[in-house]
């Protein structure tokens, strides 16, 4: 892992100002002569910069993200425990950690902030920025903001706008922390029961009901009430506790939460002013959906799809919901491999017929599909 440190303000959305910031990044494989082998990854909400751990079969020698073949570059989130600037920091103003303090960061301050480590990092060009759920969020927003910069972008089970359903998760997850008296302070094992809790909410977000019913269902024992279901949301909250902070989880949802790419576009209706966004967006685009996915559903990435000038829009089937983009990595290296390829060529005026005849495409929704 390496740092950046920017050693300067940087001014957020929200009128707030970070004095400096510290960006923990990797990066993997080398620069070419012609600079134009970047390949650019977004990160998930509680995952970190070391894209090769949490995206294994995608990224990786012998993978379609290859390091022999590409220059990767992963940055961890600011408001992250993973080495960026975060709640954890201490906040020059009282000399304490920022905890539940720490500023908002939107994903539209994010791309900036991305954009600033590429201007400081020297890579003027981006082959490929990639990113899912909330890396898909911050992919967007920042091939919006600065279109020229990308060649190719690929976002995945992610949105436009971050949708009623998905901020209703997440203030539910936002309560669940808050009701434990211990998050923020310095108690020992601060927030861990509302960051379990919290995780436990989450769950039911990235799994759908087939996950659940064919995974865990019955029991561990002969107990009335050790049922294989509940045993496993504790797991999954004890596990994201072992590797997570509670005040940085918290901090991370608001940012995902603040996501709407046409907020400070006209329109008469959201979806003219989410157009208008995505009309920004130049480079030719591959939008994935998950079949499963009930937190970033398939119409979310259909619309983005619709609206981004060239683009192909592919779904694939998943048994594990919203978190398929994670599992699923060989039906995404093929389909991603496949892209890369089919645009190898693709410039100008040619683009256009890398869309013709997908636009029409149907698929089934959620819920529709043949078990």
């Amino acid at each position: 892992m390496k740092y950046l440190y920017i050693n300067h303000p940087v001014f957020l959305e929200n009128g707030a100002t970070l004095p400096s910031l510290r960006l923990a990044y990797h990066t993997y494989g080398k620069l070419n002569a012609a600079r134009d082998n970047v390949i650019w990854v977004c990160h998930a909400l509680t995952a970190n910069s070391d894209a090769e751990d949490w995206w294994p079969g995608l990224v990786g020698k012998g993978f379609t993200i290859d390091p022999e073949r590409y220059f990767i570059v992963c940055v961890n989130m600011v408001g992250s425990c993973y080495g960026s600037t975060g709640p954890m920091d201490i906040n020059p103003a009282t000399g304490q950690a920022y905890g539940l303090d720490f500023p908002l960061v939107t994903t539209r301050d994010f791309a900036r902030i991305l954009n600033l480590t590429a201007n400081y990092l020297g890579l003027q060009k981006i082959r490929l920025l990639i990113g899912g759920s909330m890396g898909g969020q911050h992919a967007l927003e920042w091939a919006s903001l600065y279109p020229d910069r990308f060649d190719l972008l690929c976002v995945l089970a992610t949105n436009a706008r971050h949708s009623a359903w998905g901020i209703a998760f997440n203030e539910a997850q936002r309560m669940a922390l808050r009701a434990d008296p211990t998050l923020g302070t310095e108690a020992p094992e601060a927030g861990r029961a509302g960051l379990e809790a919290a995780r436990a909410v989450a769950m039911l977000s990235y799994r759908h009901y087939r996950t659940y019913v064919n995974s865990q269902t019955g029991k561990n024992s002969e107990e009335p009430e050790d049922f294989r279901a509940s045993s496993y949301q504790r797991y999954q909250g004890n596990k994201l506790w072992k590797r997570f902070e509670p005040t940085a989880y918290y901090a991370l949802g608001r940012g995902m939460d603040s996501h709407d790419l046409g907020r400070d576009q006209k329109g008469d209706s959201d979806e003219d002013r989410i157009a208008k966004a995505l009309a920004r967006i130049t480079a030719t685009s591959l939008v994935i959906g998950i079949d499963t996915d009930i937190l970033f559903p398939l119409e979310e990435q259909g619309l983005i799809s619709r609206h981004l000038p060239n683009s192909r829009f592919q779904v694939i089937n998943a048994d594990f919901g919203h978190d398929g983009f994670l599992t699923e990595a060989k039906q995404l290296g093929d389909l991603l491999a496949d892209f890369l390829q089919d645009t190898l060529a693709i410039d100008g005026p040619n683009k256009h017929a890398f869309t013709e005849g997908l636009t029409g495409r149907k698929f089934a929704l959620p819920g529709t599909e043949s078990v």
